[in-house]
């Protein structure tokens, strides 16, 4: 059953015609990504599909009583609220209902008919998850990267990005049949993502999903939708769809060829017999093929727009391209940022420096292009470098510049025609060249900034967050460039699918640690040694733990490290217990006693029972987070 069906949408703002004759069909439980370049319509269609904008033309059907969700791109929560009470407020009719619930509780004693009606309120409210509210408030801000701390913090007081958090929370926190998300990996860390991927694995409901994130959507989606501005779908994730794309290219290509092949044998017959013998043969063949272009005219398959990026190195560095020894980052001796541990990156390799926002990543790039020193220990860059830097701000550019400008400033040598002819080969074509830096879009400086690196011919590349803003199609092309790419290559990126395309080794900066850790081997490989670290800790529904980072331990252990080990074990052993005290005592309030004063009793041991595992699970949480930060 469909929970939303469309049928020959289209759009138009004045003369500009968005989209037109889309059809399409969300089921349940469906996991769809909806994909394709800037400015193509992604977020217009969604819109129009949850009703807060018209069509020019067509129509969407939604199922009676649907309840709809959607995070935009750009969410914040504007509320007097905390962030506590404003999640809380979600569940208002809970609350209500909790309250009827505790005044029925007092009137019991006198009152023994009421039983009924209090066992009905009662197996609704638990039902709804009115002993597990809080609970999933909790997971959820935890989850999205929130501490205990934030939680009692006015939502005025919280940034952009945690205000954005907050409303993905109260978001997922409601019910709702279909999701739309629009960028919901904005202004998460890697743990919150991968947090956000699991809970859309087990949601019962179905989600349309506007992503950059290739990753997110390779582990979420079983369907991509593609708007070129026409709709095309593709069954599988991410990587599928890539594979089914190239193959229908591919196919569309071939059958082109063939029809051009035969129009052009059938017009060569037409043009040799239509004077001669065989002219009543030559008019028929003419007939036919008029209407087979009429009926079936093939066309070349469209090739979006895509960058024309080369990076090729002018020159080969040394094999040794960077060595370090006893190096400290940071701009304070008290209070360092990381240490690094004594290592080599080798020609042709790519090194993935991975952690928390503000853990001290660009810092530590930084110290490698000599613009902050090191507060201790030295570092080595080899023989014949000519370095490349993509700053993740762009402050490289100059913001007073025309686009060709920057270009002519970068690479002086340039005429001002093969200046305008780069920047076409970046998408910027016509008047575009004369717009000023300082008003371009992020995925517009973006563009810009790869266009000056890849005039600099250099050998050793330091790319901070380098597709951040950039489209699909974008980042396909910059992925494929630096595969191909013949020098070294040292990244920074949130962007999980560019480094397990990418990356040789894994550099993670632990900040709690303030330490540096290397892992020799892809991505995939960084992943499944987490997940191998990680399977050793017990599983929780109710307290996901973010797996710990793999390191060589030694055999024996501390007083100290035996003490965490014991009181890990022992909470283990009291949350299986009090679960187990919360299974009996929810089966017992499904089919409530007559007896008014032992259902109240019972009501009032679940509320403790509850709030204990809790506090339990609290502590697990904690005492795993210390062994953490004490074992990076």
């Amino acid at each position: 059953m469909s929970l939303i069906q469309a049928n020959g949408l289209s759009k138009s703002f004045g003369a500009n015609d968005i989209f037109g004759d889309l059809s399409l069909s969300i089921p349940q439980r469906a996991r769809i990504g909806l994909v394709g370049a800037n400015g193509v319509g992604k977020t217009t269609l969604v819109r129009i599909l949850l009703g807060l904008e018209e069509p020019s033309a067509g129509e969407v059907q939604r199922a009676r009583g649907l309840r709809m969700g959607y995070l935009p791109q750009q969410a914040h929560l504007d509320s007097p609220l905390t962030l506590w009470q404003e999640c809380r407020t979600v569940f208002d009719e809970l609350l209500a209902l909790q309250d009827e619930l505790r005044r029925m509780e007092g009137q019991l004693s006198q009152q023994p008919e009421l039983l009924e009606t209090y066992g009905r309120l009662q197996e609704t409210f638990e039902r709804r998850g009115g002993y597990t509210y809080e609970v999933r408030i909790r997971q959820t801000l935890t989850g999205l990267g929130f501490s205990t701390h934030d939680f009692e913090r006015p939502l005025m007081q919280l940034s952009g990005g945690q205000r954005t958090r907050a409303a993905l929370a109260r978001l997922l926190l409601g019910e709702h049949d279909v999701l739309f998300l629009d960028e919901p990996t904005n202004h998460l860390d890697t743990s919150a993502v991968e947090w956000l991927e699991a809970y859309l694995a087990d949601w019962p409901g179905a989600a349309l999903i506007i992503s950059h994130d290739r990753y997110f959507l390779d582990r979420v989606v079983g369907e991509i939708w593609e708007m070129t501005p026409m709709l095309e779908t593709y069954r599988g994730n991410y990587t599928a769809y890539l594979a089914q794309r190239a193959e229908r290219y591919a196919r569309r290509i071939e059958e082109y060829e063939a029809q051009r092949a035969l129009v052009e044998k059938e017009q060569d017959y037409i043009r040799r017999n239509l004077a001669g013998q065989n002219s009543r043969q030559a008019q028929g063949r003419r007939k036919r093929l008029d209407r087979m272009l009429a009926e079936a005219q093939q066309t070349p398959p469209p090739q979006p727009r895509r960058l024309h990026l080369r990076l090729e190195p002018v020159s080969r560095s040394g094999d040794l391209v960077l060595q370090t020894h006893g190096l400290v980052v940071g701009y304070e001796v008290q209070q360092p940022l990381f240490e690094v541990p004594d290592l080599v990156l080798r020609r042709g390799e790519c090194a993935a420096i991975w952690g928390p926002n503000g853990a001290g990543k660009t810092t530590f790039l930084k110290t490698l292009l000599g613009q902050v020193p090191p507060l201790r220990g030295e570092l080595s860059l080899g023989a014949g470098l000519k370095i490349g830097y993509f700053a993740q701000a762009h402050e490289s550019l100059n913001p007073a510049h025309s686009l060709l400008e920057e270009i002519l400033a970068t690479a002086p040598q340039l005429t001002p025609a093969e200046g305008r002819a780069l920047l076409a080969r970046f998408l910027f074509s016509g008047e575009d060249v004369f717009q000023s830096v300082q008003s371009l879009s992020g995925g517009e400086r973006s563009r810009l900034a790869l266009a000056c690196l890849s005039l600099q011919g250099a050998n050793l590349l330091l790319l901070d967050e380098p597709t951040n803003h950039l489209d699909l199609p974008a980042q396909e092309t910059l992925q494929a460039m630096l595969a191909e790419y013949r020098g070294t290559i040292l990244l920074v990126s949130h962007d999980r699918y560019l480094l397990d395309a990418l990356a040789t080794q894994i550099w993670e900066v632990r900040p709690h640690a303030r330490q540096l850790r290397i892992f020799e081997g892809t991505y995939s490989e960084y992943r499944q040694a987490l997940e191998s670290a990680a399977a050793v800790l017990p599983s929780s529904a109710a307290a996901p733990v973010r797996p710990a980072t793999p390191s060589v331990r030694p055999a024996g252990k501390t007083n100290k490290e035996r003490q965490r080990i014991a009181q890990r074990q022992a909470l283990e052993a009291q949350i299986s217990a009090q679960e187990a005290e919360l299974a009996r005592l929810s089966g017992l309030l499904e089919h409530p006693p007559a007896d008014a004063a032992r259902v109240l009793a019972l009501s009032q041991a679940y509320q403790q029972a509850q709030q204990a595992l809790e506090q339990s699970l609290e502590a697990w949480m904690q005492l795993a987070e210390e062994t953490s930060d004490e074992h990076p």
